[in-house]
């Protein structure tokens, strides 16, 4: 599915409700654990060691919940696409929640709604609600509102 596109940021303003996706899946295999392993210094056995995980409470090394929601970055360009704009910025995030755990092997993908959209500072800003999907699941991985602001070119 392609991104929902926006011909300029004062056109978030009349979409508020909207949902967009869902995204491509994306699978989440081992190295790309181990990467984030190693680029967060995060090591935990549930994580990086598959043989003693397999024993452990979720019978197989898990996703860092931090690496799920880093994926939201990938996942929003391919749900939201503003044009005209001069420059976006992300301000941040609210309530990020950890739903279900996910597994080494699994295939995970985005789903967005935009639920709240304002101007501010000469820019509009835009929360945008990230479900994170687990494929076969019922339960999402994650959900998190992200908090962008796009200013329109002058």
């Amino acid at each position: 599915m392609s991104a929902r596109v926006f011909a300029t940021p004062a056109a978030l303003l009349d979409a508020v409700g909207e949902s967009f996706g869902p995204t491509e899946w994306v699978a989440i295999e081992q190295d790309r654990i181990d990467l984030f392993a190693e680029a967060t210094d995060d090591h935990q056995w549930i994580h990086v060691d598959p043989e003693r995980a397999r024993d452990g409470p979720f019978g197989g090394t898990i996703a860092h919940g931090y690496l799920t929601m880093s994926l939201v970055n990938r996942f929003l360009p391919n749900l939201v696409e503003v044009r005209g704009v001069a420059m976006g910025i992300n301000i941040g995030t609210d309530n990020l929640r950890f739903l279900n755990p996910v597994r080494s092997g699994s295939r995970i993908r985005g789903l967005g709604e935009l639920v709240k959209a304002e101007e501010a500072k000469g820019g509009v800003q835009a929360v945008v609600r990230v479900t994170v999907e687990i494929e076969g699941e019922a339960k999402p991985a994650c959900v998190v509102d992200t908090i962008s602001r796009f200013y329109p070119e002058t």
